[in-house]
């Protein structure tokens, strides 16, 4: 909890906010519950969820009605919640120059490859999604676990950098 007795607000960005923001939006929502609040957005939303987001949700027993493909402006203003981390979850808007956020919250690059990219036939792209969204959920798992009361400003933003970077592989037997 903030220091105010709220749930921290945590907001993810992609560009088109229609599939990796979104999924993160509700695997935190779920996984933090009652210690987090999660929004997402993007630079330059699609202006829908891909439908492919709101089926993995749905398989995975996630109410999926309300997401909507909306602006980061919407988070940048005067009556937007203050927020206490910023996550981007693709490549492109971890490049791109974000608002100024209200309340200068936390923020770490986590990044993943975009599932509304991805070509083949039905079940190859469902795959994809379901790949994107499994990784979204370890790292957001990861970071609900961390005892985030118990460390300060700079090891904090350590663990957030470390749980964006790609896992690395067990060194192989010579």
């Amino acid at each position: 909890m903030s220091d105010e007795g709220r749930p921290l607000r945590v907001l993810f960005l992609c560009t088109g906010n229609s599939a990796r923001s979104i999924m993160a939006e509700a695997i935190m929502n779920r996984v933090g519950a009652g210690k987090f609040r999660a929004y997402s957005a993007g630079s330059m939303p699609k202006g829908a969820v891909h439908p492919c987001t709101l089926e993995i949700l749905r398989r995975d027993n996630f109410v999926a009605d309300g997401f909507r493909s909306k602006s980061w402006e919407e988070f940048a203003g005067p009556d937007a919640p203050q927020l206490d981390f910023v996550f981007t979850v693709c490549d492109n808007a971890a490049e791109e120059v974000c608002p100024i956020w209200p309340g200068q919250p936390m923020t770490a690059h986590w990044g993943v490859p975009d599932p509304a990219a991805a070509t083949g036939n039905a079940a190859e792209i469902m795959l994809t999604f379901a790949n994107t969204f499994r990784m979204l959920s370890n790292r957001i798992n990861l970071f609900v676990n961390l005892p985030l009361e118990s460390l300060d400003r700079l090891s904090l933003q350590r663990r957030l950098d470390a749980i964006g970077q790609p896992a690395k592989s067990a060194p192989q037997p010579t």
